[in-house]
């Protein structure tokens, strides 16, 4: 019996095969003042072809770690802080204030301003949840925040959002580390939908797991009424892996 070809489905491809290993050993390397990852012996570039070199020797160790564990391909879906690392160098740091503005963006309708009216154990969930932040930011920094209720959208006070965006300039600060926090403050707003999440974490007042449990309050509370979706679950802990990694460049990064 002869077999004919399935047909073919129009916008649908086959994604490119990986690349296979190239390499004995990943190693980190102090090189021109910083720390560049090597693959046997030879500095690694980024997609731009500029030098793979982070700021602190514990970074570099760390990107290593990810290269060493690839093992026939390389699969950059499982290399989050080699991805993280490349924006940073060829994205981020050439358009610092650019992406600042950006995070700075989410102050003006940050996640955690945005509360439910009912019902009471979702409202709870969120005050529970959200509170201690809006308290860190208005005790630490003086910036006070107006609650909203629902999604309908709320001005905050500018003497808010302007003690808020110093603080954003303050975390990423200066040196050769600046693109790496940037970058790693960029992914974890973008990712929890809250600036405050990501400056809270990047200030050690909050763990990365408590800032991602804070960002999925609304859909934990769903989930609990109606059931877990598993292309849901499946897709949100693949956004904790950049969320952790995320977390753990801005640390390293100095």
């Amino acid at each position: 019996m002869v077999h004919e070809p399935g047909p073919m489905i129009p916008g649908r491809q086959a994604p490119p095969p990986k690349p296979k290993r190239f390499y004995a050993a990943a190693t980190a390397e102090e090189r021109d003042g910083a720390f560049a990852l090597l693959l046997d012996g030879r500095g690694a570039k980024t997609p731009a072809k500029r030098a793979l070199a982070l700021p602190s020797r514990p970074a570099a160790e760390a990107l290593a770690e990810e290269w060493n564990a690839q093992v026939e391909v390389i699969d950059p879906a499982r290399m989050p802080l080699t991805r993280m690392s490349n924006t940073a160098i060829d994205g981020v740091a050439v358009q610092m204030a650019a992406v600042a503005d950006e995070v700075k963006t989410y102050l003006g309708s940050d996640l955690l301003v945005y509360r439910a009216a009912d019902p009471a154990p979702l409202v709870a969930a969120q005050a529970t949840a959200w509170d201690p932040v809006l308290d860190w930011a208005r005790e630490a920094l003086g910036a006070r925040f107006v609650l909203a209720d629902g999604i309908t959208f709320v001005a905050q006070p500018p003497a808010t959002l302007q003690v808020l965006g110093a603080e954003v300039d303050a975390v990423v600060g200066q040196g050769p580390g600046a693109p790496f926090r940037l970058a790693a403050l960029n992914v974890m707003t973008t990712l929890t939908g809250s600036a405050l999440l990501a400056l809270a974490v990047m200030r050690g007042r909050l763990s990365p797991e408590a800032a991602w449990a804070a960002a999925h309050v609304d859909e934990v509370f769903q989930e609990s009424q109606w059931g877990a979706d598993a292309e849901a679950l499946e897709r949100r802990e693949r956004r904790w892996a950049d969320m952790e990694a995320a977390a753990r460049l801005g640390r390293l990064a100095g």
